[in-house]
């Protein structure tokens, strides 16, 4: 799993091995702003998900793998603090299971 962590700017602040191996710059981008590496259309989702501290959750295929892209606000001490994306590779096919609340 891939995680990438960012502050309240899109200034990216940390990242797993995962992440660096699977991003064509890896950790050169650490410091970087995620605006000046998306283009504008997911430079504007960004940018809802840092001002509404709000989460993303999408899956995406790109050469022939499928991943779930999980992005979720992180907070310290209460305060905002910004955004930590987890990118996970899935099947394609995968089944999916309705739970039903215990009777009692």
């Amino acid at each position: 799993m891939a995680i990438t962590v960012c502050d309240r700017e899109g200034n990216i602040l940390d990242m797993n091995r995962h992440s660096a191996d699977v991003n064509s710059h890896g950790e050169k981008i650490i410091g970087n702003n995620l605006f000046n590496c998306h283009p504008p259309h997911a430079a504007a989702i960004l940018r809802d998900l840092l001002d509404n501290e709000k989460t993303n959750v999408y899956t995406i295929e790109k050469n022939g793998v499928k991943k779930l892209i999980y992005q979720v606000p992180w907070y310290e001490n209460g305060a905002f603090g910004g955004l930590i994306e987890f990118s996970m590779e899935i099947p394609f096919d995968m089944p999916h299971h309705v739970r039903m609340p215990k009777q009692q």
